[in-house]
This record gives structure tokens, C-alpha cells and sequence, in this order.
């Protein structure tokens, strides 16, 4: 099975890692081959078993979407997913917005996304256009939803309150 993906030139030498090693580290482990382009940001992801190529799809992915390669590789561990919502889907066109709506989500000193974090035990990267997110399943869900409440223009305490009546009615049921 082969996929072919791309990401932003500034994230090859991540993916790559220092003399090859993020790279060497994600092709041992997961038993798959990885190809870069260097010029245009194509990757190339082929191996036997096509849940190892997803899953080494989903590392590269979340290393393009700012994450560095030790928190993508928590995706190996099937209980672990990444997600990613695009801050240009509630900022239109205007660039204006797109900054005003990543400074919401990060936060005063990052204040935003760390309580994210904290609450929903995930890790959150504010990259580009971009917004990733990666967890376990229903953390990811409660931190996808927190974020999209943020970018939807309601202050980021509701989202604080949304995340904690979810986990008061999760240790209910």
C-alpha cells in the first residue's frame, strides 16, 4: 500500500530529523518506507500493511501540522488518534481574522490551549492554518469542540464550561 501526502517545506527538516533519525525511528518501528521531496513537500508513505502505512500517514501528518516527532508518535499506540481543524474554515479570506482567531485559541501566554490540554489530557499544536490535536479518542472529540467553540466567537470559558459538563456527565453515565 503506498500514500502520498504533503507538507510545508519548514516541517521537512522535522520529519527528517537530525542526520535522519526522526525519520530512521518512524520507518523501523512502524515497518514502512518513507520518501520526501524536499523541493515540493510530497511524502510518500508505502509498506506490507496498510494500518502501519495509515498510522505512519497520521505521524507524518501531525509532524507537518507543527508537532514535534516524540508527541507523533504517541500514534502508534492505537488508542492515541490526530485530528485537525482548519482556522480558514471560520475565518474566510480575511488574514485578519485568521491571526485574531489563532491568538484566541492559543491564548494570553498560551493560557487557552495548556487549560485545553489539561482538561481534555491531549496535546494541541496552533501551526499555519491550522489547529491539531492529539489524544485519546473522546479527549480529542472534547478538545475538537472546545476549539471549534472558540472559533465560532464565544468566549474561551465557555468552551472551558462545555469541556467540564461533558466530563461531569461522562462520570454519571
Amino acid at each position: 500500500m503506498q500514500e502520498e501526502i504533503k507538507i510545508t517545506k519548514e516541517r521537512i527538516a522535522v520529519l527528517i530529523g537530525e542526520k535522519g533519525t526522526s525519520k530512521r525511528k518512524i520507518e523501523k518501528e512502524m515497518n514502512t518506507r518513507i520518501q520526501v521531496n524536499s523541493e515540493d513537500g510530497e511524502v510518500i508513505v508505502s509498506g506490507e500493511d496498510s494500518l502501519s502505512v495509515l498510522i505512519t500517514v497520521s505521524m507524518v501528518k501531525a509532524i507537518g501540522r507543527g508537532f514535534n516527532p516524540n508527541k507523533a508518535f504517541l500514534l502508534k499506540n492505537e488508542l492515541y488518534m490526530f485530528d485537525s481543524v482548519s482556522i480558514q474554515d471560520y475565518a474566510g479570506t480575511s488574514k485578519k481574522s485568521e491571526e485574531r482567531l489563532r491568538s484566541r485559541i492559543i491564548g494570553t501566554d498560551g493560557k487557552a490551549r495548556k487549560t485545553i490540554e489539561l482538561m481534555t489530557n491531549t496535546f494541541i499544536s496552533v501551526y499555519g492554518k491550522t489547529v491539531g490535536i492529539i489524544g485519546k479518542q473522546e479527549g480529542v472529540y472534547m478538545a475538537r469542540r472546545a476549539i471549534e467553540i472558540i472559533l465560532n466567537g464565544a468566549p474561551q470559558t465557555h468552551a472551558y464550561m462545555w469541556i467540564r459538563k461533558q466530563k461531569e456527565a461522562e462520570e454519571l453515565s
